[in-house]
């Protein structure tokens, strides 16, 4: 079979690219992306239909992608592979200040619907580095959490209902709109945090929120995690503002922020074991700022804060969140360097840091990790200061450390990029056997011909 032929005849108006064409063009992230022997870009759900139909008939193994921001592999191809690029369904269909819902196609930006909903005085809820690029299919396929999932939770939190193309060319359709509903099995949220691997999702119903008038942005530098949570603990009884972020820096990783972004010495409150960037909102910036400035100073003494800056304009804001957010730089200074993302249960963030740090040591005298992430709900990330890959027995033991215990704390070894192919064996070390059989079985139920996104999550 010709497949570039073959797909042009199925559909004549979908733009298609060959794997000559894919190798000119950018990946995104992961240069593993583009490794498919095709690429088709639907306009319209008929057109996703039809395309996992063509696959599903002929044995081709069907990858969807949306902004190829995904840190897990979960969007890698090779060669043989169909990519279904939801670049095409970028319409937002609805948004309705009544009753805040959203209806969107998979293919739109977060940071278009951010600007769509901004209008009617509205956000999504939910708030990424990637926000220019990463798509709403994209994050519901991954679970996506971000930096306002303390507040408002993930995207299976946000999700209201959602339509997806099963693996044999049929529409699943449950776009409801309502937040009460008791009709039987929830089935969209077999494919919130799926990555592909049970069907494409095409359009989602979202659960928008009202906005603050106004935020301001602040540095804190404490002695530990500890001290951060009684900070976020403060700020979140407080009736006077509404704490919108709170994302903690360790010190190894704020250092290498600081050379990296050449922020000068002294120019911002960066001398300490821990910092926090908080995030408030309010009716008015002056109120935010008042709110953040008076909140600090009343527990300054009692929570330890070793030092700490109100920003004073949206530059010097936008400075602190860039500690947060370049998190390139790290790729920069250790191209392909390991990097993780766990969930602690918040109590244990200190014990944990202070255990992976003991025991990377153990491995290797040399390695001083990078930890940095979302304090309010105990998500960290974690990249290594060496080069990588590194070999697979190393990799294995790196994990193990990493990941001891973390499952029968309540924790997990993957918060918020998935699973995809760079923690499959970690999910089939670490993952409840009895939840990998049953994930076994629902895949082999809904995708017996294994066509969607194979090798991901469950293998």
């Amino acid at each position: 079979m010709a497949l570039l032929p073959s797909l042009r005849a199925a559909l004549p108006n979908a733009t298609i690219w060959d794997a000559a064409e894919l190798a000119s063009r950018d990946p995104g992230f992961d240069t593993r992306n583009f490794g498919a022997s095709a690429l088709v870009r639907p306009r319209d759900v008929e057109e996703v239909a039809a395309l996992v139909k063509f696959c599903s008939e002929r044995g081709i193994s069907l990858v969807a992608q949306g902004g190829r921001t995904g840190l897990a592999g979960g969007a890698a191809t090779s060669q043989g592979q169909v990519i279904c690029d939801l670049g095409g369904l970028n319409r937002i269909e609805d948004i309705d200040p009544f009753t805040r819902v959203a209806i969107v196609q998979a293919g739109v930006t977060l940071g278009a619907l951010q600007e769509a909903a901004a209008q009617h005085g509205l956000d999504p809820g939910i708030d990424l580095a990637a926000r220019g690029s990463a798509t709403i299919g994209g994050m519901v396929s991954t679970n996506a959490g971000g930096i306002m999932a303390f507040r408002n939770g993930t995207m299976r939190h946000r999700v209201l209902g959602l339509e997806a193309v099963l693996p044999d060319g049929r529409l699943f359709c449950d776009l409801t709109r309502v937040l009460k509903t008791s009709a039987g099995y929830d089935l969209k949220h077999l494919f919130i945090g799926a990555e592909g691997t049970l069907g494409i999702v095409t359009r989602v119903a979202l659960r928008l929120d009202p906005v603050a008038g106004a935020s301001a942005t602040a540095l804190v530098g404490v002695p530990n995690a500890a001290s951060a949570q009684h900070i976020v603990r403060h700020f979140l009884t407080s009736t006077s503002a509404r704490l919108t972020a709170a994302e903690i820096l360790w010190r190894n990783f704020a250092s290498l922020m600081q050379q990296s972004l050449n922020y000068a010495s002294g120019s911002l409150p960066l001398d300490a074991p821990c910092l926090l960037v908080l995030g408030l909102g309010a009716n008015s910036i002056e109120a935010a700022r008042s709110a953040l400035e008076g909140g600090l100073a009343a527990i300054w003494e009692e929570v330890g804060i070793v030092d700490g800056l109100v920003a004073s304009s949206e530059g010097q804001a936008a400075a602190m969140w860039r500690l947060r957010e370049e998190t390139v730089e790290i790729e920069r200074a250790h191209p392909m360097a390991p990097s993780f993302d766990v969930s602690v249960p918040a109590g244990a963030l200190d014990a944990y840091v202070a255990r992976i740090e003991a025991g990377l040591k153990k491995l290797d005298a040399s390695y001083a990790p990078y930890v940095y992430g979302h304090l309010a709900d105990g998500n960290l990330h974690i990249s290594l200061n060496c080069e990588g890959p590194v070999p697979h027995e190393r990799h294995e033991a790196i994990e193990d450390v990493l990941y001891e215990g973390l499952r029968e704390a309540g924790g997990s070894f993957s918060a918020e990029h998935g699973v995809g192919l760079e923690k499959r064996e970690a999910y089939e070390r670490h993952a409840d056997p009895v939840k990998r059989d049953l994930a076994k079985a629902i895949k082999e139920l809904i995708d017996p011909g294994n066509v969607m996104n194979p090798g991901k999550v469950v293998g």
